[in-house]
Protein backbone atom coordinates (compact mmCIF):
# COMPACT_ATOMS: atom_id res chain seq x y z
CA UNK A 1 0.00 0.00 0.00
CA UNK A 2 2.79 2.50 1.07
CA UNK A 3 4.68 1.65 -2.15
CA UNK A 4 1.64 2.49 -4.37
CA UNK A 5 1.04 5.50 -2.63
CA UNK A 6 4.80 6.49 -3.44
CA UNK A 7 4.08 5.80 -6.29
CA UNK A 8 0.94 8.43 -7.29
CA UNK A 9 3.01 10.86 -5.29
CA UNK A 10 5.91 10.68 -7.66
CA UNK A 11 3.75 10.28 -10.68
CA UNK A 12 1.82 13.39 -9.67
CA UNK A 13 4.70 15.09 -9.22
CA UNK A 14 5.83 14.55 -12.51
CA UNK A 15 2.56 15.15 -14.11
CA UNK A 16 2.91 18.67 -12.68
CA UNK A 17 6.33 19.72 -14.26
CA UNK A 18 5.97 21.43 -17.22
CA UNK A 19 8.44 20.39 -20.03
CA UNK A 20 10.74 23.06 -20.83
CA UNK A 21 10.57 22.74 -24.41
CA UNK A 22 6.47 22.22 -25.00
CA UNK A 23 6.17 25.13 -22.78
CA UNK A 24 8.12 27.53 -24.88
CA UNK A 25 7.66 28.30 -28.44
CA UNK A 26 9.95 28.66 -30.98
CA UNK A 27 11.75 31.39 -30.88
CA UNK A 28 13.60 32.55 -34.86
CA UNK A 29 15.29 35.79 -34.61
CA UNK A 30 16.32 37.73 -37.48
CA UNK A 31 18.23 41.02 -37.37
CA UNK A 32 17.72 43.65 -39.51
CA UNK A 33 20.37 45.57 -40.96
CA UNK A 34 21.99 47.59 -38.11
CA UNK A 35 22.05 51.79 -38.23
CA UNK A 36 23.51 54.33 -36.17
CA UNK A 37 21.20 54.02 -33.39
CA UNK A 38 21.56 50.41 -32.79
CA UNK A 39 20.43 46.89 -33.69
CA UNK A 40 17.25 45.34 -33.93
CA UNK A 41 15.75 41.57 -33.79
CA UNK A 42 12.21 40.43 -34.77
CA UNK A 43 10.67 36.62 -33.71
CA UNK A 44 9.43 34.82 -36.67
CA UNK A 45 8.28 32.52 -34.53
CA UNK A 46 5.98 34.91 -32.61
CA UNK A 47 4.18 36.33 -35.88
CA UNK A 48 0.41 36.30 -34.71
CA UNK A 49 -2.78 37.80 -36.05
CA UNK A 50 -5.21 39.07 -34.08
CA UNK A 51 -8.52 40.12 -33.81
CA UNK A 52 -8.79 42.99 -36.36
CA UNK A 53 -6.35 41.89 -38.58
CA UNK A 54 -3.38 43.32 -37.37
CA UNK A 55 0.02 41.11 -36.85
CA UNK A 56 1.91 40.86 -33.83
CA UNK A 57 5.43 40.41 -33.26
CA UNK A 58 8.18 40.22 -30.79
CA UNK A 59 11.49 42.75 -31.14
CA UNK A 60 14.37 43.45 -29.71
CA UNK A 61 15.96 46.23 -29.54
CA UNK A 62 19.56 46.82 -28.25
CA UNK A 63 21.11 50.50 -28.65
CA UNK A 64 24.47 51.91 -30.01
CA UNK A 65 26.96 51.92 -27.43
CA UNK A 66 28.01 55.47 -26.68
CA UNK A 67 30.94 56.60 -29.17
CA UNK A 68 33.00 57.81 -27.07
CA UNK A 69 32.48 54.84 -24.44
CA UNK A 70 36.02 53.50 -23.28
CA UNK A 71 37.37 49.98 -23.63
CA UNK A 72 37.39 47.66 -20.08
CA UNK A 73 40.36 48.40 -17.79
CA UNK A 74 41.60 45.11 -18.89
CA UNK A 75 41.62 46.36 -22.78
CA UNK A 76 38.55 44.48 -23.72
CA UNK A 77 35.60 45.86 -25.38
CA UNK A 78 32.96 46.91 -22.99
CA UNK A 79 29.47 45.13 -22.65
CA UNK A 80 27.07 46.04 -25.18
CA UNK A 81 23.54 47.97 -23.75
CA UNK A 82 20.93 45.74 -22.71
CA UNK A 83 17.92 45.33 -24.73
CA UNK A 84 14.25 45.61 -25.10
CA UNK A 85 11.77 43.84 -25.78
CA UNK A 86 8.59 44.70 -27.45
CA UNK A 87 5.50 43.34 -28.42
CA UNK A 88 4.70 45.30 -31.66
CA UNK A 89 1.07 45.24 -33.44
CA UNK A 90 1.58 46.44 -36.63
CA UNK A 91 -0.78 47.45 -39.82
CA UNK A 92 0.88 46.01 -42.98
CA UNK A 93 -1.72 47.94 -45.50
CA UNK A 94 -0.84 51.39 -43.92
CA UNK A 95 2.86 50.68 -42.29
CA UNK A 96 2.18 52.17 -39.16
CA UNK A 97 2.75 50.23 -35.99
CA UNK A 98 1.83 50.48 -31.51
CA UNK A 99 4.19 48.92 -29.08
CA UNK A 100 1.44 47.03 -27.10
CA UNK A 101 3.88 45.74 -24.59
CA UNK A 102 7.71 47.00 -23.21
CA UNK A 103 10.04 44.21 -21.35
CA UNK A 104 6.26 42.71 -20.62
CA UNK A 105 4.83 45.83 -19.30
CA UNK A 106 1.41 45.88 -21.31
CA UNK A 107 0.85 49.68 -23.21
CA UNK A 108 -2.70 50.27 -22.76
CA UNK A 109 -3.81 52.74 -25.08
CA UNK A 110 -0.66 53.25 -27.60
CA UNK A 111 -1.19 55.46 -30.42
CA UNK A 112 -0.42 54.12 -34.37
CA UNK A 113 2.75 55.78 -35.12
CA UNK A 114 4.62 56.07 -38.79
CA UNK A 115 7.82 54.63 -38.58
CA UNK A 116 9.27 58.27 -40.02
CA UNK A 117 13.17 58.44 -40.41
CA UNK A 118 13.25 55.05 -38.16
CA UNK A 119 15.26 52.61 -40.62
CA UNK A 120 15.47 49.67 -37.36
CA UNK A 121 11.67 50.10 -37.27
CA UNK A 122 10.39 50.28 -40.66
CA UNK A 123 13.10 47.13 -41.57
CA UNK A 124 11.45 45.16 -38.87
CA UNK A 125 7.75 46.28 -40.38
CA UNK A 126 8.30 45.50 -43.89
CA UNK A 127 10.56 42.30 -42.98
CA UNK A 128 6.96 40.86 -40.74
CA UNK A 129 4.84 42.04 -42.79
CA UNK A 130 6.72 40.37 -45.68
CA UNK A 131 6.99 36.94 -43.51
CA UNK A 132 3.39 37.05 -41.81
CA UNK A 133 1.83 37.56 -45.61
CA UNK A 134 0.49 33.96 -45.62
CA UNK A 135 -1.29 34.97 -42.28
CA UNK A 136 -2.99 38.25 -43.39
CA UNK A 137 -3.92 36.47 -46.61
CA UNK A 138 -6.34 34.53 -44.21
CA UNK A 139 -7.77 36.72 -42.27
Amino acid sequence: MKQALALLLVLGLLWLQPLPAAMAGPVDWHEVPSSVDGRQWWDAGSLRLNREGNLTVLSRFQPAPPADQPRNADGSEPRPPASDLYVMEIDCGQSLYRDTSINGIPQWGSTWQAPAEDDLISATIHASCEAGADLLAGF
